[in-house]
């Protein structure tokens, strides 16, 4: 029988990347003329990858979103992100060794995030944690990302998992349409990167801390084997 696969969002779920976005953007946005915006409001930006981060920047400083203006500054963020991927980032409390151990317990698990694939793995390989991750897929691995189904189904089959039995761990509307999108359930957590506060979103279990996690997992695999 092949194992199900726990599969991850990677900024707000996993790693406390705010510090280092917002830092990013705000030097790309002030070179330009442009006016810094405060992380709190960075943190509803978050979600759909960083080009679609770039122009929330834009519009908050009230700018027409075109390609003209959009791509050199979109390529600058990425190369300031790219120098500067870990200066303030951090897993979330217990976050990896929650990972560890679910994996010990005989769970695969991978990575499925809409941040580019060349950011995303200096970040996983910055932050030591290539190791407790099976598949590593990005929001341009496939031809869809969040909230579509493919990455999510991408990253269960590079795992090497079944698709039964597999749940997904995020924080934001992507994570949860996507989960829903694959019939999966969906734990939230609640400290990550949203516009609308989790709960309202629809997730089967949202929990506030990583120690929640473990029994959230077990409930949601009891209730798919008594279905």
């Amino acid at each position: 029988m092949t194992t199900p696969v726990l599969v991850f969002d990677l900024d707000g779920t996993l790693l406390e990347t705010m510090g280092d976005l917002t830092a990013s953007m705000n030097h790309v946005l002030v070179e330009a003329g442009f006016e810094a915006i405060e992380p709190e409001r960075v943190r509803k930006m978050v979600g759909a990858g960083v080009k679609v981060l770039m122009s929330r920047g834009l519009e908050a400083n009230k700018i027409e979103v075109t390609d003209e203006v959009l791509e050199p500054l979109l390529a600058k963020f990425i190369r300031y992100y790219e120098a500067h991927i870990a200066d303030h980032t951090h897993p979330f409390p217990q976050a990896l060794e929650t990972v560890a151990k679910l994996r010990e317990a005989g769970w695969k698990t991978a990575i499925c995030t809409n941040k580019m694939e060349k950011l995303t793995h200096p970040l996983v390989r910055a932050m030591n944690m290539e190791h407790l991750f099976d598949a590593v897929v990005g929001g341009d691995t496939f031809s869809k990302n969040k909230p579509d189904a493919m990455p999510v189904f991408g990253a269960i089959d590079k795992a090497g998992g079944a698709r039964a039995g597999s749940i997904f761990v995020g924080d934001s509307k992507a994570d949860i349409t996507a989960a829903h999108n694959a019939g999966l359930p969906v734990v939230a957590v609640d400290f990550g990167y949203t516009d609308v506060p989790v709960r309202e979103l629809g997730p089967d279990i949202v929990i506030s801390h990583y120690d929640q996690l473990e029994a959230a997992i077990t409930e949601l695999s009891e209730a798919t084997e008594a279905s």
